[in-house]
């Protein structure tokens, strides 16, 4: 059965692209391998991503090319990006990732662990955004019916505490991306998750 969230892997080199299936397999999420820059803004067009791998180095449009492409594309801006580089050329070009809006850089060979952990953030965080916008839509939906002024001044107290919540995993993630620790990141993920079982229950 097919997964809401999806990840794509672009990397030129096929055995790169199985390593990192093998590493990711087991997440909650459909793994999208493609070879190239240009597969990967096709794949753009149509499909939504919770995260992209992207290695750095490859024929013809590179990642940090590929990249700025990806960044002018109206549904796939806000794609958070983790660069794959070798780890001798990781100095010199983590400037020009981060420039080009990485949310993360690492180098080959990768830590698999390290590796799983970082998109397992991503992961959770896109699953729990788009529980919260079904959620907010169904909220909507039903603001109209007999008890609407009751049913509108909960709703708005609820949407206020989901937003408080969801600010604060926006601002760690924007804290993640920019390079800096984010050690808070799964206490305020674990509030938005308590919040949105408890509007699942109908508190």
């Amino acid at each position: 059965m097919p997964n809401d969230t999806r990840i794509m892997a672009v990397d030129d080199r096929e055995e790169n692209l199985t390593a990192l299936a093998a590493v990711l397999g087991t997440l909650p999420m459909d793994f999208v391998p493609v070879t190239s820059g240009r597969a990967a803004l096709k794949e753009l067009e149509n499909d939504d991503f919770a995260l992209i791998l992207l290695d750095v180095v490859m024929p013809e449009m590179d990642g940090f090319e590929t990249a700025e492409h990806i960044r002018s594309l109206p549904r796939a801006r806000d794609i958070p990006i983790i660069f794959l580089t070798a780890c001798g050329a990781a100095g010199k070009e983590a400037y020009r990732g981060y420039a080009a809006g990485a949310a993360d850089f690492l180098t080959k060979p990768f830590d698999p662990w390290l590796l799983r952990a970082k998109v397992s953030v991503f992961v959770d965080l896109h699953r729990r955004t788009v529980q919260l916008g079904q959620q907010a839509r169904l909220l909507r939906r039903t603001l109209g019916g007999d008890d609407a002024e009751n049913a509108r001044a909960g709703c708005e107290r609820l949407l206020a505490a989901l937003d408080e919540r969801l600010a604060k995993v926006e601002d760690a993630v924007a804290r993640l991306r920019s390079g800096e620790p984010a050690d808070d990141l799964d206490g305020h993920v674990g509030e938005l998750r308590r919040t949105l079982d408890a509007f699942s229950a109908g508190d």
